[in-house]
């Protein structure tokens, strides 16, 4: 079995996942216990990010939460992005890659047959577009951005059918997950 790929992340209700400049300090207050996000956890067995989610802002930085998940994932992870560092490490469980395909191909390759979890707005349009994105799972926190980094921007618009697997509440969020309907 092929890893699936998913497109996950929290949102505020009004669309954006980062605030103006990437900030996602707003993310703490909205960040409490959720079974369904604790029990996908170990159900990843990669991550594929673009390069601005890779280097940008923590909410947890600086804290024993620090990182995938608040701290709780660790594994291989593929960052896509048009300039990869000239000393990225070789053979460890971080690699840079250029081009989407050959990205999701390694990240699920790493995955086994778990999920590959797509981080960042950008790759996961890619893999909207490219027809390499199966599931999207969206937590929904009660507050309003007014601008930032858009859940999903396609340039011209575009529309992408979804179907509904799951629907909860949590503290502090909703959690709506979907699968991609495939054309």
């Amino acid at each position: 079995m092929t890893a699936r790929t998913l497109y996950s992340c929290t949102m505020s209700l009004d669309g954006f996942l980062a605030g103006p400049g990437g900030d996602m300090q707003w993310l703490t207050r909205h960040l409490g216990p959720n079974p369904l996000a604790e029990d996908l956890v170990d159900r990843i067995g990669s991550l594929l990010v673009g390069r601005r989610t890779h280097d940008g802002d923590d909410p947890h930085r600086g804290t024993d939460q620090e990182g995938a998940f608040g701290g709780q994932w660790h594994g291989p992870v593929v960052v896509l992005t048009h300039r990869p560092p000239p000393d990225a490490p070789d053979g460890s469980d971080l690699r840079f890659m250029t081009e989407l395909e050959p990205a999701v191909t390694a990240a699920r390759a790493a995955a086994g047959e778990k999920y590959v979890n797509v981080l960042g707005a950008e790759v996961a349009r890619g893999c909207l577009e490219a027809g390499l994105l199966d599931e999207i799972l969206v937590l929904v926190a009660p507050v309003l951005l007014g601008d930032g980094t858009r859940f999903f921007d396609w340039p011209g618009g575009h529309s992408v059918d979804l179907v509904k697997r799951h629907v909860s509440d949590a503290p502090g969020v909703t959690n709506l997950w979907y699968d991609v309907v495939q054309r």
